[in-house]
């Protein structure tokens, strides 16, 4: 099998990552939760891991790293912290239902969508700046669409905000490990990711970075200041109720030093000379519209296409029943499909990690004109 799927999880991932979270089973027990060996042990390696976040993504207090199960909890956290019932909303025109649905659930909320059209960088801008100064009191932007692979002016919306003193949530789900990343250069508010992606952690991890005070989705115990009945007012307790997931943490941490020693730079070019050469090939086969970047630089390690006269869905499972591990459809963001004008049909998403090679996208384009020509 050739994975092309790490936009949803990176199947392929560094040796290392799976001996430590296998034995972490048999090694740690709860951080916080006692003064013997596994659980100190367990606290040794949580706080190694915040710190080697904080290193890889610029964040001044590795006590501002928080463990969260996903991106999507993450998500949750900052947007229940920071968009009250009635608010007004900027979100970008590519998110993710991880933000939108949460966002759709609070009551009354005047969600403003600042639109712009597939890799226009700065028709992206302009539209935040339109929607931005018609007032806001929250805006959300992803790094990178998930559908599309774009990459959006992160660095520049977010000085806009900082600008007009509105808040920023960034979701960096496919840009983590991915793209460099400086939270404290941002200014944001919170910045959301998951371990599973472009951190080669196990599923089930993911960090939230805090640039302003969280309020709690969850409440429990944390190990700390036991006696009162509401939770701590410091982090990372504050947001960490419940036994942690030491395991997968201990998993996420080998893959924050996959990263540190590969270098997020070189891993970056790697995956865009991948996604070049699998939509300039596809590019070249009849009845195969390719949503690619005409520069580079605008598009991350995925790539979505569709082929003519052949169902999204159907085209992905046959290509995976050939030996490619695709998604298809909408991807969980039917925002970004509205932006791209993909609504109607989805789209086939392939999507690249450091473990690809040229070879496996020169056989994946081969497949593709073979069903092609052939159906």
């Amino acid at each position: 099998m050739i994975y092309l799927d790490s936009a949803a999880t990176t199947l392929q991932k560094p040796p290392a990552v799976a001996r430590a979270t296998a034995g972490a089973i048999n090694r740690l027990a709860s951080p916080g939760r006692g003064g013997h060996r596994p659980a100190m042990e367990a606290a040794d390696i949580a706080f190694a891991c915040r710190e080697e976040a904080a290193a890889l993504l610029r964040v001044d207090d590795p006590g501002r790293v928080v463990f969260t199960f996903n991106a999507t909890h993450g998500l949750n956290i900052a947007i229940k912290t920071l968009a009250r019932p009635g608010a007004r909303v900027v979100i970008s025109g590519y998110e993710h239902n991880a933000v939108t649905r949460p966002l759709h659930a609070i009551p009354g909320l005047d969600l403003r969508v600042a639109r712009a059209p597939l890799f226009d960088r700065a028709g992206a801008l302009e539209a935040f700046r339109q929607a931005l100064d018609q007032g806001a009191e929250l805006a959300v932007c992803n790094h990178v669409s998930n559908v599309f692979g774009f990459i959006q002016p992160l660095e520049e919306i977010a000085a806009l905000c900082r600008e007009r003193g509105v808040p920023l949530i960034v979701d960096a789900s496919q840009s983590a490990g991915v793209l460099p990343l400086d939270f404290e250069g941002l200014g944001a508010a919170f910045m959301a990711m998951p371990g599973h992606k472009g951190l080669y952690g196990p599923q089930g991890t993911g960090l939230l970075l805090c640039g302003t005070d969280p309020e709690p989705l969850l409440e429990g115990g944390t190990g700390s200041e036991s006696i009162r009945q509401s939770m701590p007012d410091i982090l990372p307790d504050r947001l960490e109720a419940g036994t942690h997931n030491i395991a997968g943490i201990a998993g996420l941490l080998e893959g924050l030093r996959f990263l540190r020693r590969r270098g997020v730079g070189e891993i970056a070019a790697h995956e865009s000379r991948l996604i070049r050469q699998m939509g300039e090939g596809l590019g070249r086969v009849p009845g195969v519209e390719v949503f690619r970047a005409g520069d580079p630089s605008l598009q991350a390690g995925v790539l979505s296409f569709r082929l003519a006269g052949m169902d999204c869905e159907e085209a992905g499972e046959t290509l995976g029943n050939r030996g490619f591990a695709l998604r298809a459809g909408l991807h969980c963001a039917p925002l970004a499909h509205e932006s791209g004008g993909t609504l109607e049909t989805g789209t086939i998403r392939a999507s690249v990690s450091a473990f690809n090679t040229r070879g496996e996208i020169e056989q994946f384009v081969q497949a593709v004109r073979a069903l092609a020509v052939c159906g």
